[in-house]
């Protein structure tokens, strides 16, 4: 029988070390490598092609999960991607999802149903932990019908710098201040955001922020 080739992606030495002596006591498992971010794990990953990839999300030390996930299922599209992640916030799932990876799995949850996800992704199915696939039927079926609007990915690093600000409260001079701009230029970058969100108003635009979770930070 051949086994299920299991490569992982985590910051953390001893999330590492726990996932493969849980991972390799499965008859049917074997961990082919690792990696602490995610340009190692890229590299790697080109040798060892392995079905399925264990990925965390947040990596500080280098690069994060979603644009490494992003890429593998663009250069190796047989290869899987399982989301073993801290964050339980519908926007870090979403972007997940729309990455392509194939499933959300918390850091929290027991390790047979780390074993049953591995199994399933590797299948061809989805999984979703329990909060996640609520999460999903509260997006489908909330009472607005409004579409999870993901524009916000549209935006360029500056105009997402300007947008925090705004939304904050801070004024053009403010923001042309901080970001070493002119007040013009804040405002040029303000109505293209505005254009780009669909947006109206500054009212609109906090009202934005606030129901993604943009100002949690």
């Amino acid at each position: 029988m051949n086994k299920i080739r299991i490569f992982l992606v985590d910051d953390h030495a001893v999330v590492r070390d726990g996932l493969q002596m849980l991972l390799n006591a499965q008859s049917d498992m074997v961990v082919v490598g690792e990696a602490a971010e995610g340009n190692e794990a890229l590299l790697k990953i080109s040798h060892v092609q392995p079905d399925v990839v264990i990925m965390d999300l947040s990596m500080p030390n280098g690069r994060d999960g979603l644009p490494t996930t992003s890429e593998i299922i663009q250069n190796f599209p047989d290869i899987k991607v399982l989301i073993l992640s801290m964050h339980d916030d519908q926007q870090s799932l979403f972007r997940a999802l729309k990455v392509g990876a194939s499933g959300f799995l918390l850091k929290s949850s027991l390790g047979q149903e780390l074993v049953t996800a591995i199994r399933q992704v590797n299948s061809g199915q989805a999984y979703l932990h329990p909060n996640a696939q609520k999460k999903v039927i509260e997006h489908v079926f909330h009472d607005s019908g409004e579409e999870y609007n993901d524009s916000f990915d549209l935006l360029s690093e500056r105009e997402k710098e300007i947008f925090s600000l705004v939304a904050k409260g801070y004024t053009n001079k403010e923001t042309g201040e901080l970001l070493k701009i002119s007040p013009r230029t804040v405002e040029t970058h303000k109505s293209k955001i505005m254009e780009k969100l669909q947006l109206s108003t500054r009212r609109d635009l906090v009202r934005f922020a606030l129901k993604r979770g943009l100002l949690d930070n």
